[in-house]
C-alpha cells in the first residue's frame, strides 16, 4: 500500500493560506489565540484559508475581518511560508495591511479564535507563537520602520501579480 492510500500516512493536499500582519502607533501588532487545528493553542496573526474564487486579496481581508471584526486594507506580501504540521500542508502568503478606520481598532475574537489583542513587541517572547511568526512580524515592522518599499508590490492595482518595488533614484 503506497501513502496516498493509507489514510495514517497519507500526504496531505496542499492548501493556500494568506495572513494580515497589522500594526498600531504603540509598537503593538495584533495576534490572535488559534482554537482550531491546526496549531490549536498557538498565537498567530488573522488568516486562514483561500476559498473557491476569492482573490488572495480578499481572502485576506474576509479572514482578517471573520477572526477579528476588524477591516483592512491589504498592502504588500511580506512572507511566504510552507508548513505542514498535524496533517496539514499549507502554503501562506501574508501580507502587512493597515486598518481602514483607525477610530474602529477593538479587535473582537470571532471565528475559529479564542482571543484577539494587541501585543507589545517587547513582550512578544512571552507568547507562544506559530513557527517562523517571530521573525516575519520583527522583520517587516523593521522595514517599515524604514521604508515604504516592503514586500512585493501589487503590480498593476488587480490583486493579481506581486513584485519587487521599484525605487526612487
Amino acid at each position: 500500500m503506497n501513502k496516498q492510500n493509507d489514510p495514517e500516512k497519507a500526504i496531505p493536499i496542499p492548501s493556500i493560506g494568506v495572513g494580515g500582519v497589522l500594526f498600531n502607533g504603540n509598537q503593538q501588532v495584533l495576534l490572535i489565540k488559534r482554537n482550531q487545528a491546526p496549531a490549536k493553542g498557538l498565537w498567530s496573526i488573522p488568516g486562514g484559508r483561500l476559498e473557491p474564487g476569492e482573490s488572495l486579496i480578499e481572502a485576506c481581508r474576509r479572514e482578517f475581518y471573520e477572526e477579528t471584526n476588524l477591516a483592512v486594507e491589504v498592502q504588500h506580501i511580506v512572507a511566504i511560508v510552507d508548513r505542514r504540521l498535524e496533517g496539514f500542508h499549507y502554503v501562506i502568503i501574508d501580507y502587512w495591511v493597515q486598518l481602514v478606520d483607525e477610530q474602529k481598532c477593538v479587535p473582537i475574537a470571532q471565528s475559529d479564535v479564542a482571543e484577539a489583542k494587541w501585543v507589545s513587541l517587547a513582550e512578544l517572547r512571552l507568547y507562544d507563537l506559530v513557527d517562523g511568526l517571530a521573525g516575519i512580524i520583527m522583520r517587516t515592522h523593521c522595514c517599515l520602520a524604514y521604508s515604504d518599499l516592503v514586500g512585493l508590490h501589487d503590480a498593476n492595482s488587480t490583486g493579481t501579480d506581486f513584485i519587487l518595488p521599484m525605487p526612487v533614484v
